[in-house]
């Protein structure tokens, strides 16, 4: 029988899975925003370039692009709506969670003597909002987002006139070419940045709202762990972390020496890691049932892989983290979790696994 932490640990694990696969559609959603507006943004390049004049200093410039770097501010208060939305959605996804998992591994005893807390949204939306991640708060790196690619635009059509060249080229260099699926432009980079700030803002708003949870139900947790077993294969930094204990609430490390610093989801750019809360055991509770005394023994679960924790998970949350066929062929023994990526870390196509096989 698996004790309360250990369905605790299982139950947070595949949470952490699940908000990879949410990460990652806000990421396609809010990039497709910042797409939708590429065709207005060509044809106002077009019109715009040929009306610049010998005077190529940023400020002219500028003012002849007023229309183009117009349309760059609306898609990007676009962008910004959306994903203030899709956190606080998050943030009351993520409340829900944490106490539901919290209640439904906790027996029944227990919870008859310390009720599982729930946290206020608004309180932990407003902190979400004021805590910086990487030295900014998000919304700032949104307006650096903006005004880069402003300065990208504006400086690409500088140099493209200075050249010689003609709008449709410099349009061209900005805009990308079909061909490249237009990631050879100047636009591409502002894309990326803003995937990285998008997947970092939901590990940092998902991370505050357990924090609350957690630290509202103090009572019933010894300490927290970090977790590192969906980061561990790309960062030394939360590798050397991944199951050591911090004090809750003010995360202090516990028998070590390495530093909490910005915490797990928020310790670097599109960070995976997060923590989980290990129970009290029910003696230290003073409660001496016997059933609740087996089940709250207080003790951490021993450290396992991802690919150690997804081979024992049921068939249905196998399938819907690889797929119906990937999760088929792990069942069989045919191939482990390595053997679905290459060696960049990226997940292989079905016909590339299926080649492996032969």
């Amino acid at each position: 029988m698996k004790t309360a932490n250990e369905k605790l640990l299982d139950e947070l694990i595949g949470h952490e899975v699940d908000l990879t696969h949410l990460s990652n559609a806000q990421v396609v959603e809010i990039i497709k925003i910042l797409n939708s507006q590429d065709a207005e943004l060509r044809a106002a390049l077009i019109e715009e370039i040929d009306g610049i004049g010998p005077d190529l200093s940023e400020s002219a410039v500028a003012l002849a692009l007023a229309g183009v770097l117009g349309i760059n501010r609306a898609v990007f208060a676009r962008v910004r709506q959306a994903l203030t939305q899709s956190t606080d959605d998050l943030i009351r996804y993520e409340l829900s969670f944490v106490h539901s998992a919290l209640h439904a591994v906790l027996p029944a005893l227990v919870q008859d003597q310390f009720p599982v807390k729930s946290a206020d949204f608004g309180s932990v939306q407003s902190a979400a909002r004021a805590l910086p991640f990487q030295g900014r708060l998000i919304s700032e790196w949104l307006a650096g987002i903006e005004s880069g690619r402003a300065a990208s635009i504006r400086d690409a059509v500088r140099a493209g006139v200075v050249d010689g060249k003609h709008a449709a080229e410099i349009v061209r260099s900005i805009m990308g070419t079909r061909a490249e699926r237009y990631a050879d432009g100047v636009l591409q980079k502002s894309r990326r940045d803003l995937e990285s700030v998008v997947r970092s803002a939901v590990s940092s708003a998902a991370e505050v709202a357990s924090d609350k949870v957690f630290e509202a139900n103090s009572v019933l947790i010894s300490h927290v762990e970090w977790i590192s077993i969906l980061d561990s294969r790309t960062t030394v930094m939360c590798r050397i972390r991944d199951r050591l204990p911090y004090t809750l609430g003010t995360y202090k490390p516990i028998g070590h020496k390495i530093p909490w610093l910005a915490g797990p989801g928020r310790l670097h750019f599109c960070c995976r890691s997060s923590k989980w809360p290990v129970l009290k055991s029910a003696k230290e509770l003073g409660i001496t049932d016997a059933e609740a005394m087996a089940l709250m023994d207080g003790q951490s679960p021993q450290q396992t892989t991802f690919g150690e924790w997804l081979e024992r998970q049921p068939a249905a949350r196998q399938d819907r983290i690889l797929g119906p066929e990937r999760g088929k062929l792990m069942r069989q023994g045919k191939l482990k979790l390595q053997d679905f990526y290459n060696d960049k870390g990226n997940f292989l196509r079905l016909d590339e696994l299926r080649d492996r096989l032969l």
